[in-house]
């Protein structure tokens, strides 16, 4: 019995050690790696090959996110391939609450939700590197690609409790604020929604933070224009718009190889 205990103990004893022993390892070949990294920088090599982003936008007409797969091309050009889907906003947009009716807020007036998705590719190039392996690199963006609009009608409650949009046969109802009861439903107009296709361009400053070059931690600020082929029909008695300039911010995380 004695002897089984000690054959144990020695096992126990030994795959402690090998764990250790194998973290060990693993710091020591991260940092080698990491120092392998910045003297190709130094050198002019390039020091990655592909990145794969996620990032959260804010616009001045609306919100999103974004999935970004990069390529490099050289130390200082990289080519980015974006997926972006974000719901665009009216600036005379307003929530409003009825008191005793449904718990939903209104919007008066809202015909459609405007939903982009945009598919497109970027130039970045690289502005000022990091000064030291915990700096921050800045660099260019530019670049384009198709986007298309999603309207889904935007519904109403009335006080019978009927849901009812804008062109629907008792359209009436839907601007007479003294028979609103509440907002939509979020399944309503999902199988109505049509399409209007068009075409987008941005570019933006991007502000990068991440560490040792391995982590992509960035904050990117910039402009957009987008052209629609046919007008958005956002809000009732405004002027409607097939062109849309913004501003906009977003921030992204994500890993480099």
């Amino acid at each position: 019995m004695r002897k089984i205990f000690l054959f144990f103990l020695l096992v126990a004893t030994g795959l402690t050690a090998f764990s250790q022993k194998t973290k060990k390892e693993k710091k020591e070949e991260r940092r080698q790696r990491i120092n392998a990294m910045i003297k190709q920088e130094e050198e002019g090599v390039i020091a990655y090959h592909k990145h794969s982003v996620f990032g959260i936008k804010m616009n001045t007409d609306g919100y999103g996110a974004y999935l970004e797969i990069g390529r490099a091309q050289s130390i200082k050009k990289a080519m980015l391939f974006q997926l972006e889907i974000t719901e665009r906003k009216h600036p005379k947009e307003e929530k409003v609450s009825y008191f005793g009716g449904s718990s939903i807020p209104y919007i008066y007036g809202k015909r459609n939700f405007v939903y982009n998705v945009k598919l497109g590719v970027q130039q970045q190039i690289l502005l000022g590197n990091k000064s030291n392996k915990n700096g921050v690199a800045v660099s260019g963006n530019f670049g384009g690609g198709i986007t298309v609009g999603l309207l889904r009608p935007y519904y109403v409650q009335i006080k019978t409790g009927r849901f009812v949009k804008y062109d629907s046969v008792d359209s009436t109802l839907f601007l007479n604020d003294s028979q609103i009861a509440g907002g939509p439903d979020f399944g309503k107009g999902w199988g109505e929604m049509k399409v209007n296709p068009g075409l987008y361009a941005k570019g933006g400053i991007r502000f990068d933070y991440g560490k040792f070059n391995e982590m992509v931690n960035a904050v990117e600020v910039g402009l957009a224009a987008d052209f629609y082929t046919k007008k958005l029909q956002q809000m009732v008695y405004t002027k409607e718009k097939q062109f849309f300039f913004s501003a906009y911010v977003s921030i992204m995380f994500g890993r480099r190889k």
